[in-house]
């Protein structure tokens, strides 16, 4: 039987994107290593368990988790050894059957040491666990702040002291903070422990202390070994700075979770939820639905219908604004408004054609009213990103496209239900910020392997670059032949696709994490959860808005 264009165009997208998750998970089991087998093997002999191995300890047997960052410092610091995950381990996931931040220093790489991006990282744990109300545990295995980029972490408003400021914040709020001193908790990093909650402290392996033996040495000139200067024996018989004293790293784990089970529950912000029910299509279709070439159109409530709830969706103004799908959903079991960029090509009222992934006025009219709506109603919004941009031209310039997309970006901006950003493709210039960017408070954005970051596309990008380069090459007294005009394009274009890659995105905590797509039910679900948690602390109001 032959295969049809359909069917063979499916199947060619399908092996498109098993190949970039397969090249994803490759990544992710190299970084899941940490310092690498060497150093793990130095930490065990110490009795000591890893960051992954005391998380997979605390949280409750067979519970989902969501890691925030797993591609945190990918490829970057190399001069320096690298930061896999940026030195810490972040996850939410639940303890004891309670939803929880769970922050983990990772001390075979670099000793648990501090980089600017594992400053950027904790603060994005904080971020979450104040967002949406979350008890936050801190497993602590850091030698704090690495000295050679101290300048980068140390002074400024969102480098490591903003870490305790969010301490002490959380602490007036009611969140719950538990810390667990299991290895070096140094410097600074001391005040942790005793800005939360509650403390523990490992014996033997765990010291506190805001400078160790030989610092001590070197200013006060007295000798002291670390386990006396600031080991569990000290901290709980003498400073009583902790808590708990542990015998092991599963003694103290197993004491976090009874300290779990006691915490009450809060007032939670009343979403909407009902019987979860699977998609009535394949969740795993979106592999063959989405193209492999991102240029061309497909059709997005294809997409969503392996997503929600009985695959049923109930559109809001479908006649209107067609590249932008406004539309109500469940997603297992909750109550979701979700706002999707149209890739196909489609014509509006008055037979104009409206080119796929573009925002035109009438898709962000309907959508600021539909953000609007959905606020009124108390249901959280999901954007599914994959745009190109606002149209350009005079047309479009006359007809108040700047008005009309200024009106979906401040709906959306002050929006005080939670947003949920997914990026399935491309996510293009002021696009990204009208379909709800890491820049206004997305609770989770996550990407598929598929997203591209950036202002404009690269070939558009490098078109403009190639443009500037070739006029001052020029004006230096160069010849530029086609071959060499060709040349100095891929040049330009390459080094731009790689800053739009995902991974570029992911490695400098632009996006939580790069997700295989059928996780994405998972991440909503568990992000509206735990959005659930805290109610809007003020009512819906859009400001002044030209209409």
């Amino acid at each position: 039987m032959a295969i049809s264009k359909k069917e063979l165009t499916f199947n060619q997208n399908d092996d498109a994107m098993r190949l970039k998750i397969s090249a994803l998970e490759r990544e992710l089991e190299t970084i899941y290593k940490g310092g690498g087998k060497a150093r793990i093997e130095k930490h065990h002999a110490k009795g000591k368990l890893t960051a992954r191995e005391r998380i997979d300890l605390l949280v409750d047997k067979d519970s989902e988790r969501i890691e925030i960052g797993a591609l945190a410092g990918y490829k970057m610091y190399e001069e320096h050894g690298g930061c896999p995950s940026a030195g810490v381990v972040t996850i939410i996931g639940y303890v004891s059957g309670k939803q929880c931040v769970i922050v983990a220093n990772d001390a075979t790489v670099k000793a648990g040491a501090w980089f600017p991006i594992t400053g950027k990282k904790n603060l994005r744990a904080q971020e979450i666990a104040m967002e949406n109300r979350l008890p936050i545990i801190y497993l602590v295995d850091s030698a704090g702040v690495y000295l050679p980029m101290q300048d980068e972490i140390f002074p400024d408003k969102e480098h490591f002291g903003r870490i305790f400021r969010n301490n002490a914040v959380m602490s007036s709020q009611g969140i719950v903070q538990i810390s667990a001193v299991m290895g070096s908790c140094v410097a600074g990093g001391a005040y942790l422990p005793i800005m939360s909650d509650e403390s523990l402290i490992v014996n033997k392996t765990g010291t506190i202390f805001l400078a160790g033996s030989y610092l001590v040495k070197a200013a006060i000139g007295e000798s002291i070994d670390n386990e006396t200067l600031g080991g569990a024996t000290t901290h709980t018989e003498i400073s009583g700075v902790c808590d708990y004293v542990s015998e092991s790293d599963e003694d103290c784990l197993s004491t976090i979770r009874d300290l779990m089970d006691k915490v009450g529950s809060s007032e939670n912000a009343g979403f909407n939820r009902k019987e979860s029910k699977a998609p009535l299509r394949d969740i795993k279709d979106v592999y063959g639905i989405l193209p492999e070439d991102r240029s061309k159109p497909y059709i997005v409530q294809e997409l969503i219908k392996c997503m929600v709830d009985d695959s049923e969706i109930k559109e809001y103004k479908a006649d209107y604004g067609k590249s932008i799908v406004c539309a109500y959903a469940r997603i297992d079991g909750w109550s979701v408004g979700i706002v999707a960029n149209q890739r196909e090509i489609v014509k509006n009222a008055k037979g104009e054609m409206q080119f796929g992934g573009v925002i035109y006025s009438d898709s962000a009219d309907k959508s600021a009213r539909f953000i609007m709506n959905c606020n009124q109603k108390n249901i959280p919004l999901v954007f599914l990103q994959d745009v190109t941009g606002f149209m350009v031209g005079s047309k479009s310039e006359h007809g108040g496209i700047i008005k009309d997309g200024a009106k979906m970006v401040s709906a959306m901006a002050n929006s005080v239900v939670p947003k949920f950003t997914i990026i399935t493709g491309n996510s293009y210039g002021a696009g990204n910020y009208a379909m709800c960017g890491k820049a206004y408070d997305p609770r989770l954005i996550v990407s598929w392997p598929t997203a591209q970051l950036a202002v404009m596309g690269g070939a558009a990008a490098a078109k403009v670059l190639l443009q500037i380069e070739v006029a001052s090459l020029k004006k230096l007294g160069e010849e530029i032949t086609p071959e060499r005009e060709k040349e100095i394009y891929n040049t330009i274009k390459d080094r731009y696709d790689e800053q739009t890659s995902p991974y570029y995105a992911a490695s400098r905590l632009w996006i939580d994490a790069i997700i295989d797509p059928i996780e994405t039910r998972k991440v909503i679900s568990m992000g509206i959860e735990m959005a659930n948690n805290k109610r809007a602390e003020k009512p819906y109001n859009v400001g002044v808005i030209q209409t």
